[in-house]
């Protein structure tokens, strides 16, 4: 089986420049002051790095990125949609790898524009998902998918922008995130009904578990369950258990199959014979 390189070439290209750039900005203060942003999530800050295991957890986004890319490569291992539009499963590697660097930016610095790229790169995952399960939903082209992925992230941009509180999730930017992993949800789970396309459920289960932990640890990890000074942190596990998500998500994409060719493969396997009684 052959492998495109391409995929991790240009995935690992993109979490060196931006994981180096981080590293850049942090020494050199390029992000700004320390203005509190993050400071929630637990972990004292203290010395370049202020929430070392809330910053270094985020590693697992560069990795699980890689990981994507890795069986990017293998067109023929793809579900029906990305093989058919290989470049979309290059993209989403890409997207989890810049999860990494751009929240280890707030938890570093705590600095305003930290905090911004934290929520920018949680805009551009759901959005993703949402975007690629309303294409096939409604059964359109690559074109659409791409306007309605900037569409959706410049409007959670401008939600995050709006200011306020909201009730759980605190930020408007944190709701609209949320709200679009929920619309990402329903489509899949209607796209599997229709019986178009079928998917391994198993890993949208890991998937959406994985995420439904992650949401508990987060509230649990600013309301009572903190150790200032613990290397081990609540919102380090939030981010593990959200690159695990994203993992399974892109295996329930790579699982994707059309209705038809699935019952061709079982139809055409061969029937197992009935041993006698004797």
């Amino acid at each position: 089986m052959t492998r495109s390189v391409r995929p991790l070439v240009v995935t690992s290209l993109v979490a060196v420049l931006s994981t180096g750039l981080l590293a850049l900005a942090v020494a050199r203060g390029w992000l700004g002051v320390d203005t509190g942003r993050g400071a929630n999530f637990c972990e004292a800050a203290g010395g370049l790095v202020r929430q070392p295991a809330n910053t270094f957890s985020n590693a697992g986004f560069v990795l699980v990125g890689l990981g994507i890319a890795w069986h990017a490569g293998r067109r023929a291992r793809l579900g029906a949609t990305l093989s058919a539009r290989p470049a979309l499963a290059s993209a989403y590697a890409v997207t989890v790898v810049l999860l990494g660097p751009a929240s280890a930016a707030m938890h570093a610095t705590q600095s305003e524009a930290g905090g911004l790229l934290d929520l920018t790169s949680m805009y551009l995952v759901a959005s993703f998902a949402a975007a690629y399960a309303a294409m096939r939903w409604w059964r359109l082209g690559t074109s659409v998918f791409v306007t309605a992925f900037v569409a959706l992230v410049g409007t959670c941009e401008v939600v995050g922008a709006s200011g306020g509180s909201v009730p759980v999730v605190h930020h408007p930017g944190n709701l609209a995130f949320g709200i679009l992993l929920l619309a990402a949800v329903a489509l899949e789970i209607a796209i599997r009904v229709r019986g178009e396309l079928r998917t391994d459920l198993r890993y949208g289960a890991v998937a959406l578990g994985s995420m439904a932990v992650a949401f508990v640890i987060w509230n649990l990890a600013q309301h009572g369950w903190c150790d200032p000074a613990s290397p081990l942190q609540g919102h380090a596990v939030w981010h593990l258990l959200s690159a695990v998500a994203a993992y399974f998500l892109f295996r329930l994409y790579a699982s994707e199959a059309a209705a038809s060719s699935r019952n061709q493969m079982v139809s055409s396997e061969p029937e197992t014979p009935v041993a006698g009684i004797w």
